[in-house]
């Protein structure tokens, strides 16, 4: 397996791509994103793993360039998460809802391929309907378990049986 592709980046700003060895923008690190191609980015200088800096980067580009993603009270809420004991939680809760949603629209656009079948409003309705369900699913799964992957069910003690009555006697009258 090939290791993940290397950038430099050089105090001039310049990000260096060492497997094609030429300079690239950031425009080609999103299109590596989307290509689902490993990379990381390291300072020149410091070897540094800066390639959470530039990908931030990318998405404040993407933002300032037309209808934003993340909303004002979105990333205030992300704030306040900084420095709380949930902090971690948080992390992944985002992860994982995210990759909740590409699952989703990838399933949705395999199933808007085979429209001939389906009525498109039947077949959102279904999805919709599943979405919602997975959705109620983990955060159930996140309610009761503190955590965002699947645990293992927990096995039930076994119950006591009661204990034997002693016979009563009946009295006569």
């Amino acid at each position: 397996m090939d290791s993940p592709r290397l950038l430099k980046k050089y105090p001039n700003r310049r990000l260096y791509d060492t497997r094609i060895s030429s300079y690239v923008t950031l425009e080609d690190v999103r299109q590596l994103v989307l290509d689902g191609e490993e990379f990381e980015v390291r300072d020149a200088r410091s070897d540094q793993d800066i390639t959470r800096l530039v990908l931030l980067q990318i998405i404040a580009e993407r933002e300032e360039e037309g209808q934003p993603m993340l909303s004002t009270a979105s990333l205030q809420l992300m704030i306040r998460f900084y420095g709380d004991p949930l902090h971690g939680f948080m992390s992944r809760y985002i992860e994982r809802s995210l990759q909740l949603f590409l699952e989703q629209q990838h399933t949705l656009r395999k199933q808007l391929g085979g429209l001939i079948s389906n009525s498109p409003f039947a077949m959102l309705n279904q999805i919709a309907e599943r979405n919602l369900e997975l959705w109620k699913n983990f955060q159930q799964g996140v309610l009761k378990g503190g955590t965002l992957g699947s645990a293992p069910a927990k096995k039930k003690a076994p119950r006591a049986k009661p204990a034997a009555r002693a016979p009563t006697k009946k009295v006569r009258s």
